[in-house]
């Protein structure tokens, strides 16, 4: 449950450090998708580091865009690949056995799991972008189209229902009553778009979401997946009002330094220093945006190239571990004084996975490495070998476990109350 701007569970502040392995219902599969031994492999060396949050891809669109998950969750409207579905009740159900927790995410704005524009081709009959072809500017705006297609979000609409009612064929359990699950999430890195044209039909779509899930499951919470204000047009006034819907019960917030063009890991001596400055700040503001909401919050994506931008295996991690160690120990020394910061996820566990071709592209049927399908394999992928960073993840995972053991609950505003994992 959420108590003011605190996570309890079992009677006690839950603090983490968890990490983005979106592909694990992929790996859970059976027959030639998956790779269940490896998936059980997986799941046992994060619980041995203390990583026990695991955010989770539930949903995929079969998709014109070239660069999008194959094979997907949702063939067509309402058709499913059974084999998928049943590799996420195996992976929730292994994840239950390990007293590790998901958040699920259902939907997604960019492209490389089809997404909102794969619903908007489905609703207009074709007609969608492909950023492919470099055309990242008008596909944003084409996904944004989905919060005014209305047959796009019943299609999405009857997709939350058949999910969040789904029965567990391992557990038992229907979906809105499963153990594994801590939160749902509306999409990755929603966006109102690259302007203000559909902001109000974005802060209904949040709130009437948001509303529809809990009408459901009155055992989970629910947030957003929103990257903060880069999400929102660095406009703290949008993150507030979306975030601010009675029916989100904690709020998120993501940090990509090369993504927003701070970090260059060809020239690190010449741009780490503002990386670290800027990312502090990026934290310090969204823990005062969570304080002015009193809501919980979790920074649920953030990573960093490996030197010189490498991918392989055995290449250098020094910048990496030096920002990991920085931004973590913010994290953890935030929460001890109180603050409503709750958690984090870092982008993303590649294990075992190992990229296959000398380009790093990912094609249809190889190993996953926690990178999505459109980035070079390896880009942000923690390696099961990478033994500095896991030596500093399970340093900071060790410390917030026993945050969680030694910190009192503050407050006693109850938000959601759930009956079987008591989030």
């Amino acid at each position: 449950m959420v108590n003011g701007t605190q996570f309890i569970y079992k009677g006690k502040p839950y603090y983490y450090i968890g990490t983005n392995m979106w592909d694990g219902c992929y790996l859970g599969a059976p027959g030639a998708i998956g790779d269940r031994p490896r998936l059980i492999r997986e799941l046992d060396n994060l619980k041995s580091l203390g990583i026990t949050n695991l955010r989770i891809l539930a949903a995929s669109e079969n998709s014109y865009i070239t660069n999008s998950l194959k094979p997907a969750i949702q063939m067509k409207p309402g058709i499913y690949d059974e084999d998928l579905l049943e590799g996420l009740d195996f992976i929730l159900s292994e994840m239950n056995k390990r007293d590790m927790h998901g958040v699920i995410f259902l939907n997604n704005y960019w492209e490389w799991s089809g997404g909102m524009a794969q619903y908007n081709d489905w609703a207009n009959g074709g007609g969608g972008i492909d950023p492919a072809n470099g055309n990242y500017g008008p596909f944003m705006d084409y996904s944004a189209t989905f919060y005014v297609n209305e047959k796009a979000q019943k299609s999405f609409f009857n997709f939350l229902t058949d999910i969040l009612t789904r029965r567990n064929k391992y557990d038992g359990c229907y979906y809105y009553e499963e153990p594994a699950i801590m939160a749902w999430e509306l999409a990755n890195e929603p966006r109102p778009g690259r302007d203000d044209k559909y902001l109000k039909e974005y802060y209904r779509w949040i709130d009437s979401t948001a509303h529809f899930i809990h009408s459901i499951d009155r055992n989970h919470l629910v947030t957003t997946g929103n990257e903060g204000l880069i999400g929102s047009l660095m406009d703290s006034t949008i993150y507030l009002t979306a975030q601010g819907s009675k029916y989100i019960d904690y709020v998120t917030f993501h940090l990509w330094p090369k993504n927003w063009g701070w970090f260059n890991a060809k020239d690190i001596a010449g741009t780490y220093p503002r990386t670290e400055m800027n990312a502090i700040q990026y934290v310090d503001r969204h823990i005062e945006l969570a304080r002015e909401l009193g809501k919980p919050t979790v920074m649920e994506e953030f990573g960093i190239p490996r030197d010189s931008e490498f991918y392989a295996p055995g290449t250098p991690t020094t910048s990496r571990d030096k920002y990991f160690e920085k931004i973590l120990g913010l994290i953890y020394d935030s929460a001890a004084v109180g603050a409503p910061i709750a958690g984090t996820n870092f982008w993303g566990w590649g294990g075992e996975g190992r990229p296959q071709h000398s380009d790093y592209r990912w094609l249809p049927g190889d190993p996953f490495t926690g990178d999505p399908p459109q980035e070079p394999q390896g880009l942000n992928s923690v390696y099961d070998v990478d033994t500095t960073t896991l030596f500093i993840l399970k340093a900071d995972a060790m410390k917030m476990i026993a945050l969680s053991d030694t910190e009192r609950i503050r407050g006693e505003k109850k938000v959601v109350q759930g009956k079987n994992i008591k989030f």
